[in-house]
């Protein structure tokens, strides 16, 4: 509730000491945290009656993966405000689902489908057809119509950077989960081979013995042993920040975003080949490698995976265009980079945009080298 006034977040608390359940609407079925979050739920500003009119205009802008959404009595739905037909941005708006059990008028929702795991988990589908809301549910800490006009209350401060600013807990948590994972399946799959006799000449070797099974566990616990420390110290710093209500520097935003991609595609890495090793056990529903999707959930969400390292790769070519100093092995990427792009922009014809695509391998080994690099300078 970062982006609402003083009265809105004490109506929150009032309404969460109540007993009512909430949900946060952002992702939608064709857009959200995925797309960089495009957001296409339309509020228009109606001035005659001074109401906003909230809808969702077709399937692919139905508010999707809602947490909670199945049954919640309230949302946070972030949507497109727009003020004299004027796009102003995604911005956050308060409303209620229900009211006495039953759903508010114009909005419909559904459970979003079977998943191949977390079914447990109450995802819906959200639908809003010509809602109308209040003035005041518009959380307009940084933002806000007045007088039918847009105001943005802080120079150089969005309602969508500040909805940005809530996944840097998410990454953490992100990261924490698909940490946790690894580690319990490991410790599953490793008291089975720890048991499971295999044959030899002499003795009664275990399958935890062999020698590239050893090998593994032994590089799981070493690899997600630093990755862990490198979570851990930045949540201990994003804790901080948030207990002094202070925007994290850039420096330790892209440090959680390294968190996030890599304890989820080391978690992936290293559960994948451990499936490929434990022979029928991982077949085994009690096994925990059924629920591997766990693992791709958290790929996407609080941000797409790729979509962080392409920002990484393309703040550092910004920075090398502006000639500024970078470490050595990113300075000869991005160099690289950008001569490859130029040869296919005089080659083809290619725009900037084409040329990034057809050199999509190197941007991604540059976001590599980035995220290798921030690790360096924080451990």
């Amino acid at each position: 509730m970062a982006l609402g006034n003083d009265a809105q977040v004490a109506a929150l608390d009032d309404s969460l000491d109540s007993g009512a359940l909430g949900c946060f609407a952002l992702t939608e079925k064709l857009a959200g945290v995925n797309s960089g979050m495009v957001v296409n739920t339309t509020m228009d500003w109606d001035a005659d009656a001074q109401e906003f009119i909230l809808t969702t205009p077709d399937e692919g802008a139905h508010k999707n993966w809602i947490s909670q959404g199945y049954t919640a009595d309230k949302a946070l739905v972030v949507a497109d405000l727009r003020v004299d037909g004027t796009s102003c941005g995604p911005h956050g708006f308060i409303m209620d689902l229900r009211t006495g059990g039953e759903l508010v008028d114009g909005v419909s929702l559904g459970d979003m489908g079977v998943k191949t795991t977390g079914n447990d988990l109450d995802n819906a589908w959200i639908a809003f057809d010509n809602v109308r809301l209040p003035k005041s549910a518009l959380l307009n800490r940084y933002s806000d119509v007045v007088e039918d006009k847009f105001v943005q209350k802080q120079a150089g401060v969005t309602a969508m950077a500040m909805i940005g600013q809530r996944l840097f807990t998410g990454r953490i948590a992100v990261a924490q989960a698909a940490l946790a994972f690894r580690k319990e399946l490991f410790k599953r799959t490793k008291a089975y081979a720890d048991n499971k006799k295999t044959w030899a000449p002499k003795g009664e070797p275990v399958l935890s013995g062999i020698p590239q099974l050893k090998a593994l566990f032994e590089e799981a616990d070493a690899t997600a042993g630093e990755i862990e420390a490198f979570v851990g110290q930045c949540e201990a710093e994003l804790a901080v920040c948030l207990r002094e209500d202070v925007i994290p520097p850039t420096e330790l935003t892209d440090a959680i975003a390294v968190c996030k991609v890599q304890a989820v595609e080391a978690s992936i890495d290293l559960c994948f080949r451990l499936k490929q090793e434990v022979g029928s056990f991982a077949l085994m529903a009690e096994s925990g490698f059924a629920h591997q999707d766990f693992l791709q959930c958290c790929k996407f969400a609080e941000g797409d995976s790729r979509i962080l390292m392409q920002k990484f790769a393309r703040d550092q070519m910004r920075s090398f265009a502006k000639g500024n100093p970078l470490q050595a092995e990113e300075q000869a990427l991005c160099e690289e980079l950008a001569g490859l792009m130029g040869k296919d922009m005089e080659a083809s014809g290619a725009n900037k945009m084409e040329a990034w695509d057809n050199q999509w391998e190197k941007v991604y080994e540059l976001a590599r080298a980035t995220m290798k690099r921030i690790v360096a300078d924080r451990t």
